[in-house]
């Protein structure tokens, strides 16, 4: 897991699969979706979602998917059919 000066960390799949396939995505926006999210829920599987604006991505909802911690980033993408 690579580590982030504000106690975040990326899984290896977030390392190289979601950022190969969704390489505009950056790591800044899901530390602050985490931290000042819009909407939180608890999966089944101890992980959790996170949903946020993404200004830069002219305001579309971003789901950013943590493990059990709420600290390690495993996943995070454009959520199209996000309700809040």
């Amino acid at each position: 897991m690579a580590n982030n000066k504000k106690g975040y960390t990326f899984t290896a799949y977030f390392e190289n699969e979601v950022l190969r396939k969704r390489p505009y995505i950056q790591k800044e926006w899901c530390i602050r979706i985490i931290q000042n999210p819009i909407k939180v829920e608890k999966q089944e599987t101890n992980r959790y979602r996170f949903w946020g604006i993404v200004e830069e991505l002219d305001g579309r909802v971003l789901r950013v998917v943590t493990l059990e911690d709420q600290k390690t980033i495993h996943n995070a993408f454009p959520d199209r059919r996000f309700k809040p």
